[in-house]
């Protein structure tokens, strides 16, 4: 599992896929989620808006499992 430090109290899912390379912009974060299966805490996920909190495991079939941490 592969660690994603964020700076604030939460990460939209959006942006994290861009954080870890998921993707090159945000515009393809629909398009992402409507052809891939995300989970976050093990369940199922499609709103590039869901926002991500530090502890949440996100897993990202085909790019890995994440631990979301507080760079705080």
């Amino acid at each position: 599992m592969k660690h994603v430090y964020i700076d604030g109290p939460y990460i939209q899912l959006g942006q994290l896929l861009k954080k870890v390379d998921a993707i090159d912009s945000g515009g393809f974060a629909k398009m992402f989620l409507a052809d891939n299966e995300i989970y976050i805490n093990q369940e199922l996920e499609n709103r590039r808006g869901r926002k991500v909190y530090p502890q949440d495991v996100v897993d990202i079939r085909g790019f890995g499992r994440f631990l979301i941490l507080s760079e705080k």
